[in-house]
């Protein structure tokens, strides 16, 4: 008899953004004459960098000659993309990260996922609240985590980000095995500084522990203060695998590329104290489940570092950025608390009321789309996010919408 994995059924009724959709659909329907602005979910709206499409084209049109034609690549990447990553994004900043430490994939989202694994299943595992939904959602499919109990799941040690310690939350009191951080953070666009990131280096050092380091939006820091990498940090090679995407630092959402580094430094044991590398583990996963991102979408991702390609990245993220200026500023004017909004595309609001009920009131107000802070856990409630990834207008147009809507109901503002 077939039987299903009954880790599936701990799951909420809903991924936060399939809920959000659906209430989006049902408003559109009985408001088919209303224009709806989306600020909640992260997907970009501006076309790919042109460095970035002639290189495509260019790849597309050699896959169309025999003598060119490339069929299957290697699953970790081409080569040329390995060596332009560690170049650009680790070795420039003085991250001691080569470019067979480099695995290619279509998604950063499906890494975050797929790195359980080639872990143990008993590991106590560490998460922020508010966290990414598919940190917590994949550990529960997985089988990792105890039944749904008064707004968290049993067996998972919450590390809580507050207004109070800056959304960069402190060290766990307990020992823990398996530790998610994200920064520039997502949702409430918080960054963390090398300070911070030297305390949980050391600790993941302290306690054996593994850091799983979700930098998908490096791309939007500003200040040159901030570390882009974990790798930035003495010994983070030791205890750190991270992630990375070309989804919000190109535009590549409907292309599909990213990439995870393991470095070949990076060790766990086995039930008898054996060290293995991750390295060769996560290699051994890759190979045998992937086979690989196509060709003319690697050449366009490695596109992203050319000369031109990094100006028009740049000029991209800063589109972006400017975005999330004006909903700060609009927002802070209006006399709400906000995180966010500075080296990150996303503006973290102190609602002052339930999360879904604020995102009701601005949907059926202002037809205007946010994500409720309650579905990144326990400690976004109160709260929601307004993402800066849409046209400048339309931007413009959501903040006097609401403006309008928050001036004119007094008992919503704070």
């Amino acid at each position: 008899m077939i039987k299903i994995n009954e880790n599936y059924l701990k799951l909420q009724s809903s991924y936060l953004f399939s809920d959000i959709a659906k209430r989006v659909k049902s408003f559109a329907d009985s408001n088919p004459d209303r224009e709806i602005i989306r600020l909640g979910i992260g997907d970009v709206t501006r076309a790919l960098p042109g460095a970035c499409i002639n290189a495509l084209h260019k790849a597309v049109d050699e896959m169309s000659i025999d003598n060119t034609f490339r069929g299957y690549g290697p699953e970790q990447g081409h080569a040329f993309l390995r060596e332009a990553i560690a170049k650009n994004d680790f070795q420039a900043f003085g991250a001691d990260i080569n470019p067979d430490e480099v695995f290619v994939s279509d998604g950063a989202k499906c890494d975050t996922g797929n790195i359980l694994e080639i872990l143990s299943p008993d590991l106590q595992i560490a998460v922020p609240d508010p966290v990414y939904p598919v940190y917590v959602d994949t550990n529960v499919m997985a089988g990792r985590t105890g039944p749904w109990n008064n707004g968290r799941y049993n067996g998972l040690v919450y590390l809580e980000a507050t207004e109070a310690n800056g959304y960069v939350p402190a060290l766990p009191n307990e020992p823990v095995d398996l530790i998610y951080l994200c920064f520039p953070n997502n949702p409430t666009g918080a960054t963390a500084t090398r300070e911070q990131l030297s305390r949980w280096v050391e600790y993941a050092r302290a306690n054996r522990a593994l850091i799983l380091y979700d930098a998908a939006y490096v791309a939007f820091i500003r200040d040159e203060s901030i570390p882009k990498s974990i790798y930035e940090i003495e010994g983070a090679r030791e205890v750190a695998i991270e992630f990375r995407s070309f989804s919000k630092t190109a535009g590549f959402t409907g292309t599909r590329c990213a990439y995870t580094i393991v470095p070949k430094s990076c060790v766990a044991c086995d039930s008898s104290m054996n060290k293995y590398d991750l390295h060769s583990l996560w290699n051994r996963r890759h190979t045998t489940k992937f086979n690989g991102v196509s060709y003319p979408v690697q050449r366009a991702a490695q596109a992203v570092y050319s000369d031109e390609g990094k100006k028009q990245v740049r000029e991209l993220t800063d589109y972006y950025l400017k975005n999330a200026s004006l909903i700060l500023e609009k927002m802070t004017g209006l006399g709400y608390t906000c995180a966010g909004g500075e080296n990150s595309p996303y503006i973290w609001i102190k609602a002052g009321m339930d999360s879904w009920e604020f995102f009701d009131i601005l949907l059926d107000k202002a037809a205007v789309v946010c994500t409720p802070g309650s579905g990144f856990g326990a400690c976004g409630e109160g709260y929601i996010r307004l993402s800066a990834f849409n046209n400048y207008e339309n931007v413009e147009t959501a903040m006097d919408r609401i403006s309008e809507l928050l001036e004119r109901y007094q008992c919503l503002a704070q």
